[in-house]
């Protein structure tokens, strides 16, 4: 099992950035659970909304319009889990996600690369999944293997499994993956199954968990829904992953970004919640800027360090797992 360095302790040896009083915290979360309940989530997923009801929100089946009471908001933060195990096949790459530990993970999905023998500039293919999956087996620094590029030479409807079996056969790490809807969630957790020896094994060790993003503003759409449904009744953990863009997809400044962001993210953990009670989620962020002259999202950029720098103390402040993207 690894142990990693702790972050933001009042050591000398340690790092810390505080970005937000304990006051500034609790008046971001006021702000969020008034959008919650008055603003609302769209969610267009029949069986979400249907979950979302039964657990007491305010549901508009007809807009797809879901309005939650702060109290299960609340309630919902309290029931997730605090600490969560992040197994690997081989149990020396076992993380544990507790307090402020930091662990390390490759970036994804990548489109491209250049190949490292042509130097030609490509779309990536099924054997780059696995030769970047080997590689980050290989690399001590990395603690857990993100699916890293896109397979390009498969059909699009069937990628999701085809990178399922080229990481899980290349990697004895924990794997993140996304799996685009229930449907293939099912069918990735028979792979892992396999994997891990049988569904019983895998609940008790889970190889993989999932990435889902909430598209902003304020929606969890089909497939988000559906993987965080489907996540909570098989015990695998969820990282809700909110990817808004301060300018374009969310408001023009930070701080109104952090707050959609901070709904989105809440959203997604209270369909957990509600779901199955205790169910593993990650509050998760690669919240941006988008940069208004190329039209791009930089995610190296100043303000997406700000923004989860924020988004790191909110996941403290309530004593949720975080996921944070960096450049």
């Amino acid at each position: 099992m690894r142990t990693n360095v702790i972050a933001g302790m009042s050591k000398v040896d340690g790092f810390g950035l505080h970005a937000f009083s304990e006051e500034e915290l609790y008046a971001i979360h006021c702000a969020t659970v008034d959008v919650l309940e008055h603003t609302g989530i769209k969610v267009p997923c029949r069986e979400a909304l249907e979950i979302f009801a039964a657990g007491g929100a305010t549901v508009d089946f007809k807009k797809k319009v879901v309005k939650i009471p702060q109290y299960i908001v609340e309630e919902a933060i309290q029931s997730a889990p605090s600490t969560i195990l992040l197994a690997g096949r081989d149990p020396k790459h076992d993380i544990v996600l507790d307090g402020k530990r930091v662990h390390f993970i490759n970036f994804g999905e990548g489109i491209s690369i250049i190949d490292p023998k042509t130097k030609e500039y490509r779309p990536t293919t099924k054997q780059d999944v696995a030769d970047i999956t080997r590689f980050c087996d290989a690399m001590d620094q990395i603690d857990a293997v993100l699916r890293p590029v896109a397979p390009h030479d498969v059909p699009p409807e069937s990628a999701v499994l085809h990178n399922a079996e080229v990481i899980f056969n290349n990697t004895a790490k924990h794997v993140f993956i996304g799996t685009e809807g229930g449907r293939n969630f099912k069918k990735v957790f028979q792979m892992a199954a396999l994997v891990a020896g049988g569904e019983d094994k895998l609940r008790e060790r889970p190889i993989f968990s999932c990435n889902v993003c909430p598209t902003s503003p304020l929606q969890l759409v089909d497939h988000c829904a559906e993987v965080i449904i489907e996540g909570a009744r098989a015990g695998i953990a969820v990282n809700v992953l909110s990817m808004a863009m301060s300018g374009a997809t969310s408001p023009i400044t930070l701080a109104g970004t952090l707050l959609t962001h901070n709904a989105e993210v809440l959203s997604g953990i209270v369909l957990s919640q509600l779901t199955r009670k205790g169910a593993p989620v990650l509050y998760g962020s690669s919240t941006t800027i988008m940069d208004l002259r190329f039209t791009t999202a930089p995610v190296g950029s100043p303000e997406l360090a700000m923004i989860n720098a924020g988004v790191a103390k909110l996941a403290q402040y309530y004593l949720l797992p975080s996921w944070v993207a960096g450049g």
